[in-house]
């Protein structure tokens, strides 16, 4: 298979935090981001047009442990065009032992994407998102 078409960019990075009303308020109060999507009250989905910035609470995933060291990268992700380029990708990537973290998937807001890693372990999110694909 021939690489997909290129991807829109990295617009969407995702992070745990542990003060997560602080931080919400850094983003939306100080930098001028706006809310998106609040699925939930540990998760919430910010963008200033043309990005993405998803906060998660850090408790939730490591409960009553402290974090080690000032990591809070949860994911990066790739914006694409089309829904069907994740499908592409999610091929390509496959033929090539990427090693993938979840199949291809249509989410409730209409995004479709799927999750893999980068040879270091880091977790990379291919993503179709209506609000900001094609900007």
């Amino acid at each position: 298979m021939n690489q997909p078409p290129s991807t829109a960019g990295l617009r969407h990075v995702a992070l745990y935090v542990e003060n997560f009303d602080a931080c919400e308020n850094f983003y939306v109060e100080l930098l001028g981001m706006h809310v998106e999507w609040r699925p939930d009250p540990d998760n919430v989905y910010l963008s200033s047009g043309n990005d993405n910035l998803a906060l998660h609470r850090a408790e939730v995933k490591y409960k009553d442990k402290k974090m080690d060291g000032p990591q809070r990268l949860d994911h990066i992700g790739y914006i694409l065009k089309q829904p069907d380029d994740v499908d592409a990708w999610f091929e390509f990537l496959s033929e090539h032992n990427i090693k993938m973290h979840s199949q291809p998937k249509t989410h409730r807001d209409g995004a479709r994407s799927f999750y893999c890693a980068d040879p270091d372990g880091n977790v990379v999110q291919m993503i179709f998102h209506p609000p900001i694909s094609n900007t």
